[in-house]
């Protein structure tokens, strides 16, 4: 059975391009044999993540995530049954923010800022959608 979880987290201490180059290194390499498929969004010190998969392993990754000391405040935006995946195409596809027009950001909440503790994973969800839909989304570090 294939699954959809989006879930935010803050950083705990700030975080470099090269940390997260190698979370998606790790991530790009490690997901394909466990049929993992997303997306990580970030700005500043927040993410948020969207994973598909079989629901143990998406379970699983998402436990060994929120157990991560580089993580704070993670949240749990939205956890679904799936038919098909979205974001198939990316074994983690990544979207920095801070290189998105920020009328994008603006449309789905009240600042031009990544805050999803503000807003629901379907608008999170909504965001992602759009991100992809005008090519924000790519498959490896800028």
């Amino acid at each position: 059975m294939l699954v959809r979880l989006l879930y935010a987290s803050r950083a705990k201490a700030p975080l470099g391009n090269e940390v997260i180059d190698q979370i998606l290194t790790v991530s790009r390499n490690e997901n394909p044999a466990k049929g993992i498929t997303g997306l990580l969004c970030y700005s500043g010190d927040i993410f948020m993540q969207v994973l598909e998969g079989g629901r143990e392993a998406v379970s699983q990754l998402y436990a060994r995530i929120a157990a991560d000391p580089r993580h704070q405040d993670v949240v749990l935006l939205m956890y679904e049954e799936i038919t098909e995946r979205r974001f198939a195409g990316w074994t983690m596809g990544q979207a920095n923010l801070s290189r998105v027009n920020p009328s994008i950001l603006l449309k789905y909440s009240e600042r031009p800022v990544l805050d999803p503790y503000s807003v629901s994973g379907k608008v999170s969800m909504a965001m992602l959608e759009e991100l992809i839909a005008t090519a924000s989304i790519c498959s490896r570090p800028t």
